[in-house]
């Protein structure tokens, strides 16, 4: 099957062909690192890990670059608020940071480049920016010159007249153009700084990351990701700096997530409105935390809510009851051959057609419902065979690779229930002796509300957790 993506640049879904054959160049934009991650970051860094394994998954060999900024007005101002270097602020975040996603089944990226240990490079490249005419100096500072390109709003399909100084563009006389963008800033009193042939001062937020990305990925690659709110103007400035400096198109696929909103707003801290990560997986189950965020396609908002929350917990609940049973019937499972085999195959096919189109996890998990649905009806009616029981679980274990939602141990029930189950039970078993079988189908609908499913087979009672 053939992967395809939607490009943000063309608005097309295309065909997934990398630049260089079997290798991905794939950079997303992670957090400044002033602050506790919350729950908008953990949408945005669970999306990329999804899609990241699914490209792996169609044997792609992917170095996959997450950024983090430090070199920021929110970084800095947090800095002289708490009297403390910039290097400790950053160090305790992205250590922060770390511990978050290592919860929530992200895996590492190979490469997490930090701003501020770049600033040679950056330095670097504002000045070949200047020395082929793109940017120029004023006061200290230096913008770039947007009017040098020919191709302005390509990625967010916007106009130079569209836009407003003073709306999303900062206003500055010392600009030409309202529309230029700063490369390098001077420094204000109590700010970090680094010297620079412009001016002591620090780099602008965009010129970060087109060097680090080029650094690590080189001047072409594969895949940018990052929210909806950085197509303008920070992915659509990277683009014209990033081609300025090197005449050569920088990303081929663009793929923007999403917001995380609660009720009507983006969830962001300027607001005040977010929930970390580490307050909702206090609360909740990280397995479940993630399935919340996956049971919506990526490039969809999310709304934040406890209720969602905890119906996705319950949700995910439902499958791994499939998986669990499927698990407890390795021990009674026959060597009958029994075709079931054919419906394993057909759902891994559908979740797999789903995820090839633009990493759909929503269709994908419906595909896994409608499984898990003919799973359980599957052990309830015969006895399993082997071959079935390792094709579900071979199944299971392929969907967990690429979504990470799923708990592979047994369960081990606990006593007390086990106690209370096997007494219901004899009482049912003596109700059926007397022939009150009024009795005995109560009983057994009272197990059937504890989660408890019987089974009358010629070895006895059987029972088991749903």
């Amino acid at each position: 099957m053939v992967l395809r993506v939607q490009n943000t640049m063309t608005g097309q879904l295309e065909e997934f062909v990398p630049l260089s054959g079997n290798k991905v160049g794939m950079y997303v934009c992670g957090i400044n690192t002033y602050d506790d991650s919350h729950m908008g970051h953990a949408k945005a860094a669970v999306t990329f890990d999804v899609i990241r394994r699914h490209i792996e998954r169609k044997g792609y060999d992917v170095t996959y670059v997450v950024n983090f900024t430090d070199i920021e007005d929110h970084c800095i101002e947090r800095t002289i608020e708490l009297g403390i270097p910039l290097e400790q602020l950053t160090e305790k975040y992205i250590g922060e940071y770390h511990k978050d996603m290592g919860r929530l089944g992200v895996r590492p990226a190979d490469i997490y480049p930090v701003a501020s240990h770049h600033m040679k490079e950056i330095i670097e490249a504002i000045q070949t920016l200047i020395d082929r005419g793109s940017a120029y100096e004023a006061d200290g500072e230096v913008y770039f010159d947007v009017d040098k390109v020919t191709e302005f709003g390509k990625l967010s399909h916007m106009k130079r007249g569209d836009m407003k100084a003073g709306a999303r563009i900062d206003v500055d006389e010392r600009k030409r153009n309202p529309l230029d963008f700063v490369l390098w800033k001077a420094k204000k009193p109590d700010e970090p700084f680094w010297d620079s042939p412009w001016s002591e001062g620090r780099p602008g937020w965009h010129i970060e990351c087109s060097v680090m990305s080029m650094k690590y990925l080189g001047e072409s690659f594969d895949v940018h990701g990052g929210g909806t709110e950085l197509i303008f103007p920070h992915h659509e400035n990277e683009i014209m700096q990033s081609e300025a400096l090197t005449g050569k198109p920088f990303v081929k696929y663009w793929l923007h997530g999403g917001l995380m909103n609660v009720g009507d707003e983006k969830m962001s801290k300027s607001l005040g409105n977010f929930f970390t990560i580490k307050e909702v997986l206090a609360e909740y189950d990280p397995l479940t935390v993630r399935f919340f965020l996956l049971n919506t396609h990526y490039k969809k908002p999310i709304d934040f809510n406890r209720q969602a929350v905890t119906e996705a917990g319950q949700a995910l609940g439902r499958l791994q009851n499939s998986l669990d049973n499927t698990l407890h019937a390795t021990g009674t499972a026959s060597d009958i051959e029994d075709g079931f085999g054919a419906k394993v195959l057909e759902a891994r096919k559908g979740f797999d057609a789903a995820m090839d189109e633009d990493f759909n996890s929503r269709d994908a998990i419906a595909h896994i419902f409608d499984f898990a649905r003919e799973v359980n009806r599957y052990l309830e009616g015969q006895q399993p065979s082997k071959k079935s029981i390792e094709s579900i679980l071979e199944a299971f274990r392929e969907w967990d690779d690429a979504l990470s939602i799923f708990k592979f141990e047994k369960t081990e029930v606990d006593e007390s229930l086990a106690a209370t189950v096997e007494a219901l039970i004899e009482e049912r078993q003596m109700a059926r002796a007397a022939k009150d079988f009024a009795k005995a189908d109560e009983i057994r609908d009272k197990l059937k509300a504890m989660g408890v499913i019987l089974e009358d087979t010629s070895d006895g009672v059987k029972w088991k957790i749903v």
